[in-house]
């Protein structure tokens, strides 16, 4: 990786989804520019070859532009869908009763198949159901060992394999599907960076995650169900970032209720020193329309305001007619938002506390350090990435230069606030620690002469976890010119 391109000019990375509109190499190179950060791969669509193409095509780009690019597979998850109408569709009125079984028979007016006993063995009278993204609402009357009685409380037409939301039960499937395992091993063989795990219920969908993951790539709980609110804590604990997906949230939580989880959410997974992404509809009206509502434009700001890692585009890059400008648009509102005042006073209404280690320790210091002196950047030196984690967690208002000999390493960092990640040669001793330091941040535009810089690392050099020296120096004048003629 040999790019001097310099960091973007904000904090708060943008991820991609990529799809029909933006699978080819002139596309998503078009996305990179326009400020996309990180390259999202929906697991749910398309073959086996599809998916691995689109992954290649994204690592040909990073060797082309010397950057680290950043690549999320997000998992389907298990979907729970109803079965086929003998028409292909029925009307549901209100007040009537409605039957779900196991029946492959095709459905009528008065019943449909709902292929997943699971369901059945947990469900109560008073129990909801939410049918086609909440469009329908029944409401569970008699159950029995073969189906459930419902009455319909919100009336609609229901056609053939509709999606079904249980929002007042905990149903008793694993978060990884059979289909999830294959794709799980396809994205890992391709080399993806992250992997976000879809429906998450409880702690232990994440542990069982990790131990498939293995390593071999960062995890993400997506958090869309609001059973997973109960054991946010330990969810958070186990998986390295959390997701808010306000797509099926926003169907099983009431409509007012989600952004006060997600202000929740965000600040939780602050505390924790996790990255937290929010996602689903932050600009939809651009999947067809050159420019956002308003509503949209305020409804990103204020993610942002609240102190996000990353703020997310679905369809609007995938399949929309604008995927550049909807990027560019995400851009210019992230950069607009980071120059308000306002914005450096509301991110630091969560407290971080350190735990009590040399290297929560150091990164503290280090924000308090960067503010004193107007340190133009934290430079950090890691192996791991860790470090580079903390330091962002702190919000620090300068560049984080992050120093990696693992090129893994600098692809997973595209998802942290602030990081700009090279992939570079180890240090050995400390001498070329300060150097470098130096070097790098004149070469990636981040430092000028007399400019000072924070600089992070550990002794021994390249032993990982070692994190314990904190160094403050200045670039001066005949520095700057050797590297104008190098």
């Amino acid at each position: 990786m040999t790019s001097h391109r310099p960091p973007r000019a904000r904090h708060v990375r943008v991820l991609a989804t990529l799809g029909p509109a933006s699978n080819t190499a002139a596309q998503i190179r078009a996305l990179y520019e326009a400020g996309a950060d990180a390259f999202r791969v929906n697991m749910s669509h398309g073959d086996d070859a599809s998916k691995a193409s689109l992954i290649a095509t994204v690592r040909s780009l990073e060797s082309e532009l010397g950057r680290p690019m950043t690549i999320l597979a997000d998992l389907q998850g298990p979907k729970l869908r109803v079965g086929r109408f003998a028409e292909g569709k029925v009307d549901l009125n209100a007040g009537a009763h409605f039957r779900l079984d196991l029946s492959d028979a095709p459905g009528t007016a008065d019943r449909v198949q709902l292929p997943h006993p699971e369901i059945l063995a947990v469900l109560k009278p008073g129990h909801r159901l939410l049918l086609d993204d909440g469009k329908i609402v029944l409401r569970v009357v008699a159950v029995d060992s073969v189906g459930a009685t419902t009455e319909v409380l919100v009336p609609g037409t229901l056609s053939n394999n509709k999606g079904v939301n249980v929002p007042d039960v905990v149903v008793p499937l694993p978060a990884l599907t059979q289909k999830d395992r294959h794709d799980l091993s396809l994205a890992l063989e391709a080399g993806v960076d992250w992997v976000a795990l879809s429906f998450v219920q409880r702690a232990d969908d994440v542990a069982e995650a990790r131990k498939l993951i293995g390593g071999k790539a960062m995890l993400m709980a997506k958090i869309e169900k609001p059973a997973a609110l109960d054991d946010i804590d330990a969810i958070i604990e186990l998986a390295d970032a959390i997701m808010v997906a306000r797509g099926d949230l926003g169907v099983e939580l009431p409509p007012q209720e989600v952004p006060g989880a997600q202000k929740r959410l965000v600040a939780a997974a602050r505390r924790a020193g996790k990255p937290v992404v929010v996602a689903t509809q932050m600009l939809e009206s651009m999947i067809v329309s050159p420019s956002p509502t308003r509503a949209e434009v305020s409804d990103v700001a204020n993610a942002i305001y609240d102190g996000v890692d990353a703020v997310m585009l679905s369809a609007e890059s995938a399949a929309g007619q604008w995927p550049v400008e909807a990027v560019a648009m995400m851009d210019a509102i992230a950069r607009e938002v980071e120059q308000d005042a306002a914005y450096r006073q509301q991110i630091g209404f969560v407290e971080t506390r350190p735990e009590p280690t040399t290297a929560d320790a150091l990164c503290q210091a280090a924000r308090s350090i960067q503010a004193t002196v107007g340190a133009k950047a934290v430079v950090c030196f890691t192996t791991s990435g860790s470090t580079a984690r903390r330091v962002g967690r702190e919000r620090i208002p300068a560049d984080i230069l992050v120093m990696t000999p693992k090129l893994s390493t600098a692809r997973r960092m595209g998802l942290s606030w602030g990081v700009h990640a090279v992939h570079t040669r180890d240090i050995t001793n400390f001498e070329e620690m300060v150097a470098k330091s130096k070097r790098m941040a004149l070469r990636h535009h981040i430092a000028d002469a007399g400019d000072r810089l924070v600089v992070m690392a550990g002794v021994p050099f390249g032993v990982p976890g070692s994190t314990n020296v904190l160094h403050v120096v200045r670039v001066v004048g005949d520095e700057l010119e050797r590297h104008r003629k190098s």
